[in-house]
């Protein structure tokens, strides 16, 4: 909670932050704006193709701030924190891209792997939900199910995989770890019966189950975890 705190403190301040820098630039000449622009464009171009993310994030900033009223330069960013694997600093500025566009996808998915990534599964729900209701990805129905399955969310869970096992696609699949070297590729119809089967169990409902984790085994009979979850109903 204490980081979720920070975190949501952090926006109010860099959003303030923000508008109080929009005047200024309003002032600025219009030719030197674009001039800086060009130049600040180029050498983030450059620090991009050297590796050298501290560089491009320091460019991004400045036009960022030269111009306030253009989005990209932050969605830029968050997709650069993200790549970077700093979370939360990815979470942060894909919140404020939500603020002004809550359609862009790829900040909603910037803000809900996130929030994941840094343990805050409240706050990354309603990305995973509005995530699946604008792009209607089944992965991100079956992430929608899982946090809620976690936050013990039950009957939205259920819903979230009964939804899930009638809309999934043959080729739609969910990897699962085999092994510390291996990932197995399960489908995700055969992820949803099993996600369903671990609620009933959460539940206490062995006899339901028991039923979903047969059914996911009978679409792909070598799902480990499935059959972990199995043996756990007897």
């Amino acid at each position: 909670m204490k980081h979720v705190f920070l975190m949501l403190l952090m926006a109010f301040c860099a959003s303030t932050t923000i508008a109080q820098t929009a005047d200024s630039v309003a002032r600025l000449d219009p030719k030197l704006k674009k001039t800086l622009n060009v130049a600040d464009q180029a050498a983030y171009q450059l620090a991009m193709r050297y590796n050298d993310m501290a560089s491009a994030k320091s460019f991004l900033y400045e036009l960022i701030v030269r111009n306030p009223e253009d989005i990209r330069y932050i969605e830029m960013l968050g997709s650069l924190y993200y790549e970077s694997g700093q979370s939360m600093s990815a979470a942060l500025v894909s919140m404020d891209v939500l603020k002004v566009n809550d359609k862009s996808i790829a900040s909603l998915e910037i803000a809900a792997y996130s929030l994941e990534q840094v343990g805050a599964l409240e706050r990354a729900l309603p990305y995973f939900e509005s995530l699946y209701l604008l792009s209607g990805d089944n992965f991100s129905l079956y992430k929608t199910g899982y946090l809620q399955y976690s936050l013990k969310k039950y009957p939205e869970a259920l819903n979230s995989m009964n939804m899930l096992i009638k809309n999934a696609k043959p080729e739609d699949k969910v990897g699962f770890p085999k092994s510390q070297t291996e990932t197995q590729e399960i489908s995700m119809k055969a992820a949803a019966l099993n996600l369903k089967g671990m609620i009933y169990l959460d539940q206490g409902s062995k006899v339901e189950a028991k039923t979903a984790f047969e059914e996911a085994i009978s679409l792909d009979p070598s799902f480990d975890f499935a059959k972990e979850n199995l043996a756990k109903t007897n």
